[in-house]
């Protein structure tokens, strides 16, 4: 099953319906986009790659983006997507590592990529995602049909973020992405040739594996002109094309509702937007849903199982005539539909719902394993299952809650403290933007709680204020011993709290600290 048969299928039959957007611009319908990657994949050919060789994407959002990643499946090679934030050096070593034979890159990033391949010895083509440098590839005569593969084969390597070390690749299969994409049309939401998907958030990631299923349905594909994430942008495409569909991490959709506020703007022409990658805030997706209505829906994911965990449906996350509306908002939602879900204890073992645990795992969009790492494999998959190091506790109704990476919860006083908590108790103050929370070491308690805080543009903030806010919410024990204040809180290049850059912060003792 080679993925890119769906878009032969859409060009066969709806060849005439518009696909590729530039901003409003339309650059391609379903036939010339068929077209355009078929040459890709001629072209592949006769640069003697062969099926299962890797070729790699170092671009922004940009329809070229589409044709390259369907042309590198029609060839029956594997699509090496890399995020077009990395520095040269860092995308230079997932090239080395998933031992890609040639990269496409964006202008901007051919250059200070070619500096990095040639600093560390690789023997790496690149070739310019430009009109220019894709001219001869464009003039290429096209495959017939793409290269038949089996649901095992690999498609994609997707790398980790590696904020805690090497990023890790991934190995996504062409099955794994078919399950994801018939998943989100049974768990997340419906699409038609009427919806358009629209990419600001990387195409390297969640936003790219959210192509598919919109690829299958023959909808548009609305790259901004900017190339990224701008909410002005996002609202004057919405509105222009309307049936808008995006996938957003948390920190846009505080971006994009803080824009819509200042503005008076409702989201004109939004349809969905699916949420994910990191934590959202319950006072955050209130205050959002206030602002544009009806719109979100919740996924939770990991690469190694991409965007399909559990899902919180667009009711669940409006509705708040439920008892438990509160709690269920706070969740991640319920297991989708192509895998189990359960909590374990340390050696695996079901616990039972209400006990905190080590989420697991099972099912058809589960990766089959780490590229060329089998210890990390091994460490990773068990009996089956998907160990993928997030703590959360079930509820009877199968609403899955995360407590945080079992390396970012804190032990205090032999208690176990679960960092989103003090969190989310802390973002209901009024006069705070942003918090995180990390444990510090104490001879005493052996770690302390640890808040770092942004607060909105001209407040006062004060310890006593603060730890009178969270002694009416959390338990005293759980309340932060520090409270350091930050203009902004470090965040890697997909929006994600660093949160070894405050531990590191805390080590350098000089800190703003509240009294």
């Amino acid at each position: 099953m080679n993925i890119s048969n769906w878009l032969l299928r859409q060009a066969q039959v709806h060849g005439d319906r518009p696909a590729l957007f530039l901003g409003r611009e339309c650059l391609a319908d379903y036939g010339q986009f068929h077209a355009e990657a078929s040459a890709v994949a001629g072209w592949l050919g006769a640069q003697g790659l062969r099926q299962g060789d890797r070729v790699a994407l170092f671009m922004k959002n940009r329809p070229e983006f589409l044709v390259l990643l369907y042309g590198i499946w029609m060839a029956g090679a594997v699509a090496v997507p890399i995020n077009a934030k990395l520095h040269g050096r860092e995308a230079a070593w997932i090239l080395g590592d998933a031992d890609a034979a040639l990269v496409f890159a964006s202008p901007g990033l051919a250059e200070d990529l070619g500096q990095a391949i040639a600093q560390d010895g690789r023997a790496v083509r690149v070739i310019a995602a430009d009109p220019a440098g894709l001219a001869d590839v464009q003039a290429h005569a096209g495959r017939a049909a793409p290269c038949p593969l089996a649901p095992q084969d690999l498609a994609w390597l997707f790398y980790t973020s590696g904020t805690t070390g090497r990023p890790k690749g991934v190995m996504i299969t062409h099955g794994m992405l078919s399950a994801v994409c018939l998943s989100y049309l049974a768990d997340v939401d419906h699409v038609s040739a009427e919806d358009g998907a629209l990419y600001a958030a990387p195409l390297s990631h969640g936003a790219g594996l959210y192509a598919m299923v919109h690829v299958l349905m023959g909808a548009r594909h609305i790259c901004p002109v900017s190339g990224g994430f701008d909410p002005a942008e996002i609202f004057d495409l919405a509105a222009f094309h309307g049936r808008t569909h995006m996938f957003a991490a948390p920190t846009m959709i505080k971006r994009m509702t803080a824009h819509a506020q200042a503005h008076g703007l409702t989201g004109q022409g939004l349809r969905t937007v699916v949420y994910g990658g990191g934590p959202m805030y319950v006072a955050d997706i209130v205050e959002a849903v206030d602002t544009f209505g009806p719109v979100f829906v919740q996924i939770y994911g990991q690469g190694e199982c991409p965007m399909s965990i559990t899902a919180l449906s667009r009711a669940d996350v409006t509705d708040r005539s439920h008892k438990a509306w509160r709690a269920r908002l706070g969740s991640v939602g319920r297991a989708q539909s192509v895998v189990e879900v359960k909590i374990g204890d340390d050696s695996g073992a079901p616990l039972a719902p209400g006990q905190i645990g080590e989420i697991m795992v099972r099912g058809a969009t589960v990766m089959p394993g780490y590229w060329r790492n089998p210890q990390a494999t091994q460490k990773t998959l068990q009996d089956g299952w998907l160990r993928t190091g997030d703590m959360g506790v079930l509820d009877p109704a199968g609403y899955l809650t995360l407590h945080d990476r079992s390396k970012d919860m804190i032990i205090s006083g032999g208690t176990n403290i679960y960092p989103r908590e003090v969190e989310e108790a802390l973002l209901t103050h009024p006069d705070l933007h942003e918090v995180s929370v990390v444990g510090q070491t104490d001879p005493e308690w052996g770690e302390v709680v640890v808040a770092f805080v942004v607060p909105r543009t001209g407040a006062v903030l004060t310890h006593a204020a603060l730890d009178a806010h969270c002694l009416a919410q959390i338990a005293r024990f759980k309340r932060p011993k520090l409270y350091a204040v930050l203009p902004e809180l470090p965040k890697n290049n997909y929006g994600k709290v660093l949160k070894t850059a405050l531990r590191d912060l805390l080590a350098g003792n000089t800190l703003d600290i509240l009294h």
